[in-house]
């Protein structure tokens, strides 16, 4: 039973809702997942040209092609685990792992001198950032709801509880 409020005179109206939260946090997980996956798949299938932007951060140019193809490889394990429920607490760790680093390393707005990089920076800086915490959040709903959260593949690695 839910209550929702209508009207400024503080009347509520008594609405039946009858929604499965392990659905609810499927299609989040299918939502979040979705960016990783993409994102990931990008690092692995274009690894030169983001490996030149990843040097042009101040990644050494010799390591910049590991560097993009490893953290593809991190994103896209990470997101599939989440994904998937398959130690889906790990898999956010993975994503934060990556995010963290990432907003600071790539996206850092400081010492940039054009306006509108700078601010195209800080959005990607902020919103690496939200990840992050999204992720965490994650992290916690796995390792926190335990075997009880349904469409996973295995149980969480870490207890929260």
């Amino acid at each position: 039973m839910g209550r929702f409020h209508l009207d400024a005179k503080g009347r509520w109206l008594d609405v039946d809702v009858n929604v499965d939260v392990d659905v609810v946090v499927l299609v989040g997980r299918i939502l979040f997942a979705g960016l990783f996956l993409m994102s990931g798949f990008g690092h692995l299938t274009k690894t030169k040209m983001m490996a030149q932007y990843t040097a042009s951060r101040g990644v050494p140019q010799a390591v910049a092609p590991a560097a993009v193809f490893g953290t593809g490889l991190l994103i896209v394990a990470g997101a599939l685990m989440v994904l998937l429920g398959a130690w889906g607490d790990l898999g956010a760790l993975f994503l934060v792992v990556f995010l963290v680093p990432t907003a600071v390393v790539m996206h850092g707005p400081w010492g940039i001198e054009d306006p509108q990089q700078q601010m195209m920076e800080q959005t990607q800086f902020l919103k690496d950032l939200a990840l992050a915490g999204a992720a965490l959040m994650v992290l916690a709903l796995f390792s926190w709801a335990g075997p009880d959260l349904g469409f996973t593949l295995t149980d969480p690695l870490f207890d929260l509880g």
